[in-house]
């Protein structure tokens, strides 16, 4: 047997791994090393080499509300198993004390109650997502900081051995499961590193840019806080420890598009069989930028602007009868009024131009409007029949 010498390059990844890098990066805007660390974990995973006896993956997502923590875990669990859904959340703010722990595990026989107690971390919790195609599960422990003592020690057995026992003595395994915990550690201190002034103005402005010098010290400030509140035995049975970056501008100009295009995909698959499109002018996406900008609560309060000044707006014109299946509407921004206008600018599109014009990024749901509309070319001018 001849020797190749062939240089071998250990950087590249599987299809299954690039084609979740391109489902993740559609979805979640400015935490590339965040992407990347589960991205390694899946690729083991999927290569056979993950540490045998332990989850898949333990991961701590440190950073300020906003930044996208709990949204990249569904993002990864829609990715995956088709349903954002499919994650087991814990809230650790209902774990204060330690009998609380009860709701996790059940209740030991002779207790009362014993039978009607259902745990939250049975073994058919877990399984319940799992597909003929990938068995994986989800489990987030949201805020784990608030947790009580006895529910990081029964994380110690969780994380290092990939099993728990229940009240009644049954036998959970975990070794099948991504474990995600996430905290809002430090999160004072990083806020006081991107904007070191005090004041209002300060607090509801977006960083334009954040430089490697400014992400590192962030990234101290996060673990450093999680290393004071978290015990040597608990921090190193994490695999991956993750500080999400602040978001500045240009990540918020994204997301914006992102949720545009969520939006639209609801107004397709909710649409009652009178599905429409919008498009927003330059003024438009600056109001909701200026409305949405806020270091405090991060890309939530982009969310929540967007809910306030778009999507009830637009609820109160289907409700009203005066936007219709097929009407094209161009939202645009009046300085004078402060608001948001919305004017009709076409009608009766045929519903594979909606879909063109929307330019949905995401892949929608099979069956819906936006799926089968490249394929069908449905009209829906009959949507509008009391209008004519």
């Amino acid at each position: 047997m001849g020797r190749l010498n062939r240089q071998l390059d250990p950087t590249q990844t599987g299809t299954e791994a690039e084609k979740l890098e391109t489902d993740l990066r559609k979805r979640i805007v400015g935490q590339d090393e965040a992407i990347q660390q589960i991205l390694n974990i899946y690729q083991t995973n999927l290569a056979g080499m993950s540490s045998p006896g332990r989850p898949i993956g333990n991961f701590l997502f440190l950073g300020p509300t906003g930044s996208g923590k709990t949204r990249i875990v569904e993002a990864t669990a829609e990715a995956l198993l088709g349903d954002p859904g499919a994650v087991i959340k814990i809230d650790c703010a209902e774990f204060q004390h330690s009998h609380e722990i009860a709701k996790l595990i059940g209740s030991p026989p002779g207790y009362l109650g014993h039978r009607e107690t259902h745990p939250l971390l049975s073994q058919e919790m877990l399984n319940q997502y799992h597909t003929e195609r990938t068995k994986l599960s989800f489990v987030l422990f949201d805020e784990i900081e608030k947790a009580s003592d006895a529910l990081w020690n029964l994380l110690l057995g969780i994380l290092d051995k990939a099993t728990l026992t229940l009240g009644d003595n049954r036998r959970v395994d975990f070794s099948r499961a991504m474990i995600f915990m996430t905290s809002n550690l430090g999160a004072a201190e990083m806020n006081g590193i991107l904007h070191p002034s005090l004041g209002f103005a300060a607090m509801h402005t977006s960083p334009r840019h954040v430089d490697h010098s400014t992400t590192d010290k962030v990234r101290r400030a996060g673990i450093e806080a999680a290393r004071k509140k978290f015990s040597p035995e608990f921090m190193n049975r994490i695999d991956k420890t993750v500080v999400f970056r602040p978001l500045g501008e240009a990540e918020l100009r994204k997301i914006l598009t992102l949720e545009l295009n969520i939006v639209q995909q609801r107004i397709f698959i909710a649409g009652k069989g009178s599905p429409f499109v919008f498009s927003l002018t330059d003024a438009a996406r600056e109001h909701l930028l200026r409305e949405g900008t806020d270091l405090k609560y991060g890309a939530r309060h982009l969310k929540r602007a967007i809910d306030r000044n778009l999507v009830h707006p637009l609820s109160n014109l289907i409700a009203t009868g005066q936007v219709r299946g097929g009407d094209l509407l161009r939202v645009d921004y009046d300085g004078a009024l402060q608001r948001l206008t919305f004017v009709t600018e076409a009608e009766d599109m045929p519903a594979y131009a909606m879909v063109q014009m929307a330019d949905i990024s995401l892949a929608p749901p099979p069956g819906t409007l936006a799926a089968t509309a490249s394929v069908d070319h449905v009209r829906v001018a009959n949507a509008r029949g009391s209008r004519r």
